[in-house]
């Protein structure tokens, strides 16, 4: 076990991390006061809420009933107007996390502008909210972490400081090295990883498969993959202090079962009872 339970940096401690993918992939299909209260069940102070068209009248009861329980809604999915003024109205900043699409055009150059001028509407509102906006890595070019970086620092340049990255590991098995490939691999990504820590506003874990399991086994608790082990091992090492989610994102499960079953996962690949 490579992290003694006294060097658990702050940022994986229960009470820290980001529920991630509970409101659509709840198989038990709870209401906002209902999650309210299983989140603060398990312990957990912080939402990353996603949500479906049906979901849209009830924007300002998740907002209430997590201002009732004493749970942050740290960020929200996509962005949505009405939304939007309910942040004005009850005075919170959540982040809000866009997934960044493919650049158009012939060269890399122009493939990093026109993909920050697609953003750039939501950068300018995202602004005048205060809310940071986080480009969300989803496959393909725009998932890639040096086009989140390039078009993150494309938008800085044009003066939206407040634009940042949020990287999910199950959305990103392509670009993780495994086990048997070289050690010089793992240092390239690595490098990747360093490259994008200064922009990084969540880090979104999941159990990785090895590359001899299924491709469609994506989603996986933490501690049931092959790889992710490791990937978390240089996460610390490297000295990423920044938020830290876990995630459901199964629709045949109870979101309290997943999300206790990547809290037990996360809880003994980090050691953190002692003498374990």
């Amino acid at each position: 076990m490579f992290c003694p339970a006294a060097d658990i940096p702050e940022n994986f401690e229960r009470g820290n991390l980001v529920a991630w993918c509970i409101v659509p992939f709840d198989a038990k299909k709870r209401g906002p006061e209902e999650r309210a209260k299983m989140v603060k069940e398990l312990g957990l102070r912080r939402v990353a809420y996603d949500w479906r068209k049906e979901h849209i009248p009830t924007f300002e009861e998740e907002i209430l009933a997590y201002k009732k329980h004493g749970l942050e809604m740290f960020s929200f999915w996509g962005g949505h107007e009405e939304a939007f003024a309910l942040f004005e109205k009850h005075d919170i900043r959540p982040q809000v996390w866009k997934t960044l699409r493919d650049g158009k055009g012939e060269t890399q150059e122009e493939k990093v502008k026109s993909a920050a001028d697609a953003m750039e509407p939501l950068a300018k509102r995202t602004g005048e909210l205060g809310c940071e906006l986080g480009l969300y890595n989803h496959g393909g070019w725009g998932g890639k972490p040096e086009n989140l970086v390039a078009v993150c620092e494309e938008l800085r340049s044009r003066g939206h400081e407040h634009v940042g990255i949020v990287y999910n590991f199950h959305h990103a098995h392509g670009h993780f090295p495994h086990k048997k490939q070289s050690i010089g691999h793992f240092g390239y990504w690595e490098n990747q990883f360093a490259e994008m820590m200064p922009f990084l506003l969540c880090l979104n874990l999941n159990g990785m498969a090895s590359e001899t399991e299924p491709k469609e086994n994506k989603i996986l608790p933490i501690g049931a993959g092959a790889e992710e082990k490791r990937l978390i091992e240089a996460v610390i090492r490297m000295g990423y202090e920044g938020p830290v989610g876990i995630l459901d994102h199964r629709n045949e499960t109870d979101s309290a079962e997943t999300l206790r079953e990547n809290l037990e996962g996360l809880r003994k690949l980090l050691s953190w009872k002692a003498g374990e």
